[in-house]
């Protein structure tokens, strides 16, 4: 099975400029998960996450766990973000 991982993600927020008026939407990791790949894809995430959230709207990353050997599932930046059940199911 080939895992993405994917990114819940916060509701925008207007991001504030020092210099000037609020510029564009920046949105903030608030969980890392794991889903397996959608069938017939390997770039695509499937419906549902190992911990069983739906990934409709959900961001896939470009980090692919099979190209880190030795590193974790997710990207290092994240590791407190990390949902602990999608962790426990790739640790096993």
């Amino acid at each position: 099975m080939t895992e993405i991982v994917v990114y819940e993600l916060d509701r925008p927020v207007a991001k504030r400029s020092t210099t000037g008026p609020t510029s564009g939407a920046e949105r903030h990791v608030r969980k890392v998960h794991a889903a397996p790949a959608a069938p017939g894809s390997h770039t695509a995430a499937g419906p549902r996450t190992l911990c069983g959230k739906d990934t409709f709207a959900m961001e896939t990353t470009g980090w692919k766990p099979s190209e880190h050997p030795g590193a974790p599932w997710y990207p290092e930046e994240h590791a407190s973000v990390v949902c602990p059940d999608c962790d426990a199911v790739m640790e096993t």
